[in-house]
């Protein structure tokens, strides 16, 4: 695909003793002949370690920061309207329990079999919407993101889109969008399909298509086909750890997203996408102590059939990182990210989504130039 670069053999990185543990010489040839040129960061819903998530300062800042990509979450309003957030519930991300007229609003649905209590964006018109200002979703663990509170509208996607264009021009260099459709089955039972939505916005904006700048995404595969079928923009499968695919559950299909990182799972989705994106454990598994292993086989086993590997979520704080790379007890402080991106790149990963932008940036550039 366009967005990402061809294979090319790097020099040898030095890496952090944790990385030079998590390195299999067993597929070393094969990484070499796949090593990406220069993989992607990708500004997980912006820069959400620095600005509340899902907001166009946090798009923004990422861009400024370096990402190569901005991520936006999409659910879809009451008037079928496309907006970014993290959920469909949006009580812990926006002012609206705070917004005494729209407390009637409140509700409990049951969304993927789990029962949510909240405010729903499908309640809501795009209109109503954007009266609500966002709020940092994590204050206890990023305090400092609080400050920025009320200041920020929901965007739509076309707002997102817009901005990477604008900030594209502005910093001299594409900046692609990659989408996640987030619930498509739920979305589906109440009268709001998300693909055909998403498909119009990318066809509105030239995005549709195998060069596009943009990736596709979602833990639901039958939504990454039925996108595929409409716009053919390069796309990625979801993997979780643990359970499964609940558009698999409802069909009665048993498999789980474990399944589908193996090598007959992977076979079944280089049919219809471009690659995984799969949750950090699938990529470097953990011991019982939190310290990280060897890596799996399967960044080798997606190569060997023509797809990239995607890994979530690079975040800077010690509660987040391998045991082995934490600064200290406390669980805010920051760690050795830079040897968690650096360990990750080294068995070779295409791409990483990260909350902090510029230290992934940072570590992906260092790993680069050799250092």
């Amino acid at each position: 695909m366009s967005a990402a670069a061809g294979a090319a053999v790097l020099p040898a990185a030095l890496v952090s003793p944790a990385a030079a543990s998590a390195h299999s010489t067993a597929h070393e040839t094969d990484r070499e002949q796949h090593r990406p040129a220069r993989p992607l960061v990708i500004g997980h819903r912006g820069a959400s370690g620095h600005r509340p998530e899902h907001t166009l300062g946090s798009y923004t800042l990422a861009i400024e920061l370096g990402a190569d990509f901005i991520e936006p979450d999409l659910v879809s309003t009451k008037d079928g309207q496309l907006v970014a957030r993290h959920e469909n519930e949006i009580g812990a991300t926006t002012d609206v329990s705070a917004r005494p007229e729209f407390a009637s609003r409140k509700a409990t649905k049951t969304v993927d079999g789990n029962a949510v209590t909240g405010w729903f964006t499908e309640d809501f018109t795009l209109a109503e919407l954007k009266t609500l200002r966002a709020v940092e979703r994590l204050p206890a663990v990023r305090p400092h993101n609080t400050i920025y509170n009320g200041l920020f509208q929901i965007p739509t996607f076309q707002e997102v889109i817009d901005l990477a264009r604008e900030q594209g021009r502005l910093v001299g260099r594409t900046i692609g969008v990659y989408p996640e459709t987030k619930h498509p089955t739920y979305f589906r039972s109440i009268g709001l399909e998300l693909e055909p939505l998403v498909a119009r916005v990318l066809k509105r904006n030239g995005l549709a298509g195998r060069n596009a700048a943009a990736f596709l995404q979602s833990f639901e595969p039958t939504s990454i086909k039925k996108l595929r079928g409409l716009v053919d923009t390069p796309s990625v499968v979801l993997l979780d750890e643990v359970g499964q695919p609940f558009d698999f559950k409802v069909s009665g299909d048993a498999r789980t997203w474990a399944d589908l990182a193996k090598p007959a799972g992977l076979d079944y989705l280089k049919a219809f996408t471009d690659g995984v994106g799969a949750t950090k454990n699938l990529v470097i598994a953990r011991d019982a102590a939190g310290n990280l292993l060897q890596p799996t086989a399967l960044i080798h086993d997606a190569h060997v059939r023509g797809l990239k590997v995607h890994s979530w979520t690079f975040r800077n704080e010690n509660q987040f990182l391998p045991l082995n790379l934490r600064s200290s007890t406390d669980p805010t402080a920051w760690g050795d990210i830079i040897g968690e991106v650096q360990t990750f790149l080294t068995a070779g990963l295409d791409g990483l989504f990260a909350d902090y932008a510029d230290t992934a940036v940072l570590a992906r550039d260092l790993y680069l130039s050799g250092r």
